[in-house]
């Protein structure tokens, strides 16, 4: 069978790790007999470059023709700017979401046994660390009206106008309810417990989030439902990470606490995403661009490989193939390799790899 795969490689080491994926997804299909089409777009700051929109109309009809889209990363200091009126790129990334309708983000935090020594954390800490966060991903802040005014409530000590700038943390009761369900049915599949993140000691939109998600909640009585500071969840990832099973969070929570959780496996270069909705599905590491490194050929192309396991799952659903990378990714690991963000002291010489042999090792595995 012929999958359709959008390739978008962005920005910074995007390129590096998007041609280790095209290797192993080649692998992949030679060894279950399936067959992947790639086709390749712009997104980001190079899309900006090339078109001035970080979203082309191109890029969009593409992803809508394909049956999945592996995203690399975007961004990077060349394209940051203050002023509202200019391009950024990760307006192509909110937009491709919120076009494609990918309400739902799903980020697995779990722990390889390998690592344990590369986390910021003591190994004790980490024992039982599985868990999902399951991010709102197309309401919030970061889709609510905003602006930037001038008036002379905000005026300088010269009394010139000052600048008043605001976002609105928008929901409807429909947005959360749809993922406080997808929230509850991945907790069936796993240990059946919720944590339900807001602020709902300061937040309208979080008391809001608090009912619907209680009334959602009736539907699993199976389910345990924890409800959860936004605040206190920070604190108790790095307190008792193992307490948590499935985390249900709005879109700017999602997106800090994830990030936050990704050094419980040591790198953010670890950490996998799928985005799901209601068209065609987006995966890409939750990493970003590391410009710092680009070219350098020593990015870790883990994540986006775990992020093409979710892919053979959710979109394909070839479960035999997404267990075979999985296995392989943990035997490499096993086997003490290590790209740069994940080695320590201990690590031998000989078995310090980038990009591309990271890449192979997994082939030869698979």
């Amino acid at each position: 069978m012929t999958h359709r795969i959008l390739l978008l490689p962005g920005d910074g080491i995007g390129p590096e790790i998007t041609a280790v994926a095209v290797k192993v997804l080649g692998t992949i299909g030679e060894r279950f007999g399936e067959s992947f089409e790639f086709e390749e777009a712009l997104l980001g700051g190079a899309a900006i470059d090339a078109t001035g929109t970080a979203l082309p109309e191109a890029t969009l009809e593409a992803a809508q023709r394909a049956d999945a889209v592996l995203l690399a990363a975007i961004g990077g200091p060349k394209w940051d700017t203050t002023d509202p009126d200019k391009p950024r790129p990760e307006q192509g990334l909110l937009g491709i979401r919120k076009a494609l309708g990918l309400y739902a983000n799903l980020r697995p935090v779990k722990i390889f046994d390998a690592l344990r020594e590369a986390s910021t954390l003591k190994p004790e800490f980490l024992e039982g660390v599985d868990m999902l966060i399951v991010r709102e991903l197309t309401g919030g802040l970061y889709f609510g009206e905003r602006a930037r005014q001038y008036d002379v409530v905000g005026a300088g000590a010269d009394g010139a106008a000052g600048q008043r700038a605001y976002d609105t943390l928008d929901y409807r009761e429909y947005e959360v309810e749809r993922i406080a369900h997808t929230a509850f049915e991945a907790a069936r599949t796993r240990r059946s417990k919720v944590h339900s993140v807001d602020k709902a000691n300061v937040l309208e939109s979080s008391r809001m989030w608090r009912e619907v998600v209680h009334r959602v909640a009736a539907d699993y009585p199976d389910v345990e439902l924890i409800d959860q500071l936004v605040d206190n969840s920070a604190m108790q990832l790095i307190r008792n990470p193992a307490q948590f099973d499935v985390m249900v969070t709005e879109n700017m929570f999602g997106d800090i606490l994830s990030d936050e959780a990704s050094m419980l496996t040591g790198s953010l270069g670890m950490l996998a995403s799928a985005s799901l909705g209601d068209g065609t599905a987006l995966y890409e590491p939750s990493h970003g661009s590391a410009p710092d490194i680009a070219g350098q050929g020593v990015a870790n192309p883990l994540a986006m490989l775990l992020s093409v396991e979710l892919m053979l799952r959710y979109s394909f659903v070839l479960h035999e193939a997404a267990d075979a990378l999985a296995a392989a990714i943990t035997r490499v690991l096993d086997d003490g390799w290590r790209t740069p963000d994940i080695a320590n002291a201990a690590t031998l010489p000989q078995r310090r790899v980038g990009t591309v042999s990271m890449g192979d090792l997994v082939i030869e595995r698979l």
